[in-house]
């Protein structure tokens, strides 16, 4: 089984945990991982950019002019792309750009995706996560000790708003309830913090 240290927040060693080998060792799948990465920017797209044809544009009824003997070039409506306040050629509209993804996928890409953090030695497990007053030096004090130099994300196993006030104003810090783990935010971010009960919530969660 994978074995990983525990930290305390001031970086001293607090033991260490077994980790289950069907979360966190399980075999690399980049595709799967991919997958996951594209449905989820692309579920976040909007999608609600719309502009109009030439056909939608009011206006632009009548000729501008009659077709020959001006030394114009011809035109059949000042709504034309050419004009200003025309149409536009090939007008994006709205349109849906989610994508799914079955369970036994997800749940593949996930663990393969924490199994790669474990492996790169980008996994950190804090003994408990709290803060006193909720202050950003706290956070601050904890990033420096654990040496989150880099885009670090913390999944924590209860709400504790002081700790998300906390990380608040770090810009390379961001927190998370352990819930919404995500392939996506495992693999944008350098480490992954995780409190060990947060772990135990992961292996009971992904790792039947």
């Amino acid at each position: 089984m994978p074995n990983i240290k525990v930290y305390n927040m001031d970086g001293t060693e607090a033991g260490s945990l077994e980790l289950s080998e069907k979360v966190f060792g399980v075999e690399y799948k980049e595709e799967l991982v991919h997958q996951a990465i594209v449905t989820r920017l692309a579920n976040d797209r909007q999608g609600t950019k719309s502009t109009l044809t030439r056909t939608e544009v009011r206006g632009g009824g009548r000729k501008p002019w009659r077709q020959k003997g001006t030394g114009n070039a011809r035109q059949g409506s000042i709504r034309a792309p050419q004009w200003i306040k025309g149409g536009v050629v090939f007008a994006p509209k709205s349109r849906d750009f989610s994508k799914g993804m079955n369970k036994k996928a997800k749940r593949a890409a996930l663990v393969s995706a924490l199994s790669r953090k474990l492996a790169d030695g980008e996994i950190v497990v804090l003994e408990n996560l709290s803060v006193v007053e909720g202050k950003t030096k706290e956070m601050a004090a904890m990033q420096k000790a654990l040496n989150l130099n880099k885009t670090a994300i913390i999944y924590m196993d209860k709400a504790d708003e002081k700790v998300v006030l906390a990380a608040r104003n770090i810009a390379n810090l961001s927190t998370l309830p352990v819930e919404q783990l995500s392939v996506y935010e495992i693999v944008a971010n350098e480490k992954v913090v995780l409190t060990k009960d947060a772990v135990k919530m992961i292996e009971e969660a992904y790792g039947e």
